[in-house]
């Protein structure tokens, strides 16, 4: 059974929604509430064992409003999101279902919306993906039949219309609460507002960013975004991760497509005594920062194979202070 005191334990099945909203998240809540809103990665397990999913999300619940399974991220395989989210809604925890175009046509990913739904998923994060070359299996065949905008505007027909893309009707639609991605501090710089706002456009409701260690950068791309009035059409939530080291921030600078970080920070990891240290506390850092920018509601924590240090990061920082935390679910395990 799922632990009754969890407050973000979602229903599953066909229950219509508060008025306002378009699902029954607790992600959605919180941020339509004014909270500011803590989410966290899952990174998946190379295994096919429940208890590691469990033990994973454990730290993160704890801290976390929803909790991201990533969907062969970096295009190498692992545990499937939908799986995972699978597993996490038995828990009593929110997951966010994250779908990359790279992988599936329409026709699977139409019904894949559909069985996460009736999994009882309430949050989708709509992702293009990265190209088979980044990965470990560059034989295989990509599919990109969408890419983030298509794939947004597809679950929004699907929810709000109640029908696919071939214009059958669903009996019950999917309660969904829409969300994608973007990457303020890569070039070109002025482009990436339009960007957002293409997305919004295409039924974003919330946004979770890339890594974020340059503030005056993403300082910039705020001003832009709540010039164009885009802060007051949908949620940013920022993402944030500790680096292990300067040799990995190097790495992750010249390897990850999408990553920047600045000089300054390198340095700084490059002269601390205790370079892990040293790391987490810029993330600490990063957070207390950004939570000041206006327009931002909320962070993304990120910390690879690590996700006990999400917890310390976020409780250190104060992200939650004036919130009540967020009871750890007692889980289920197989047989149970």
């Amino acid at each position: 059974m799922n632990d009754p005191h969890r407050s973000d334990v979602e229903p599953i099945g066909y229950v219509p929604v508060p008025d306002g909203y378009v699902s029954h998240s607790r992600l959605e809540r919180v941020l339509r509430s004014g909270r500011f809103a803590v989410t966290a990665e899952l990174n998946p397990p190379d295994s096919a064992d429940p208890e590691d999913v469990f033990q994973a999300a454990q730290p993160l619940g704890e801290v976390a409003d929803a909790i991201n399974a990533t969907d062969a991220s970096g295009a190498n395989c692992h545990m499937s999101s939908i799986g995972i989210c699978a597993l996490l809604t038995r828990a009593g925890y929110s997951p966010v279902y994250q779908i990359s175009c790279r992988d599936r046509n329409r026709i699977a990913i139409q019904g894949d919306v559909l069985g996460a739904a009736a999994l009882g998923v309430s949050n989708v994060l709509c992702l293009t993906g990265d190209g088979v070359g980044v990965g470990d299996q560059p034989g295989a065949k990509p599919v990109f039949d969408f890419d983030s905008l298509t794939l947004l505007r597809t679950i929004r027909t699907m929810r709000d219309q109640g029908k696919f893309l071939s214009g059958r009707k669903i009996t019950r639609p999917p309660q969904l609460f829409l969300g994608a991605a973007e990457n303020p501090c890569i070039p070109p710089y002025d482009w990436r507002p339009d960007r957002l706002a293409k997305k919004v456009e295409a039924g974003a409701e919330y946004i979770q960013t890339n890594y974020i260690y340059d503030i005056p950068l993403f300082e910039k791309f705020m001003d832009r975004v709540r010039d164009v009035g885009l802060d007051k059409k949908v949620f940013i939530i920022a993402g944030v991760g500790p680096i292990a080291s300067a040799r990995a921030a190097r790495w992750m600078r010249s390897n990850v497509p999408g990553i920047h970080i600045p000089d300054q920070v390198i340095e700084r990891m490059e002269k601390a005594e205790k370079p892990a240290e040293e790391g987490k506390k810029i993330c600490i850092e990063l957070i207390q920062q950004i939570r000041e920018i206006a327009g931002v509601s909320g962070v993304h924590v990120m910390a690879y194979r690590r996700e006990h240090l999400v917890s310390e990061i976020i409780l250190e920082s104060g992200a939650l202070k004036g919130r009540r935390r967020a009871r750890p679910s007692s889980g289920l395990r197989a047989g149970n």
